[in-house]
């Protein structure tokens, strides 16, 4: 079976053209405000923008939206934040669903032995986690990567995710103290794995090193 091509948009602050999974989706909404549109599912004109902290900021200040849009744009006080947080909302939401499906595990012990068997797809700890805690969980993930490659299995990787702190994650939880916890294999868990590294990408990225470069006017056009 021929493997199916990745939808690409092009980014309209470098107009390059990228996979979505490398692109955030903004809108206008009815009130005429831009919108970060997290899962690209919102109706109307749309302009597609590198998946990056820094990308959303110089897009604000290179005034691409209303450029792209061809019309007067409302922007919020910090668009970059607020599609931070969107971003962190739809990962909190994701591990819900994933802990209801049974599907997320959390607590020192708990989530040292699935490490030690290799059963989970993702290690999650909080940013508030002492350093000698972090080292206990970080030492076991490097030792299954070694093993894996010592026998020769290609591709094998458990991300490890340091994003919200212990209070955030208990808060959208309903829990107390989640500082290490680990995402096991299901439909769920692979929901909430991809939106984390989706705002592990939005919060590392630098930004690309063409943005200084200025736009011509109706060289980018919004998607409809």
């Amino acid at each position: 079976m021929a493997r199916r091509e990745e939808t690409v948009r092009m980014c309209a602050l470098t107009r390059e053209e990228k996979p979505v999974a490398e692109l955030i989706r903004f809108v206008l909404g009815p009130d005429g405000v831009l919108v970060p549109d997290t899962e690209a599912k919102a109706e109307g004109r749309g302009v597609w923008i590198t998946l990056g902290r820094q990308a959303v900021a110089d897009a604000v200040k290179k005034k691409v939206f209303g450029r792209s849009l061809k019309t007067e744009v409302t922007l919020p006080e910090d668009l970059p934040g607020l599609t931070g947080q969107r971003l962190e909302q739809r990962f909190l939401a994701a591990l819900g669903m994933a802990r209801k499906a049974g599907q997320f595990t959390y607590g020192a012990t708990k989530v040292r032995a699935l490490l030690e068997k290799g059963d989970l797809i993702a290690l999650i700890t909080a940013t508030d986690a002492s350093p000698d805690g972090r080292s206990k969980m970080v030492g076991p993930l490097k030792a299954l990567h070694h093993a894996a490659r010592e026998d020769g299995v290609e591709g094998f990787e458990i991300p490890h995710f340091e994003l919200l702190s212990s209070e955030q994650l208990g808060l959208a939880l309903g829990l107390e103290n989640v500082i290490h916890a680990a995402l096991t294999r299901g439909a769920a868990a692979q929901a909430a794995l991809e939106k984390a590294k989706r705002l592990a990408r939005y919060s590392a990225n630098p930004g690309q090193d063409d943005t200084d470069r200025p736009a011509a006017d109706g060289d980018v056009l919004p998607d409809v």
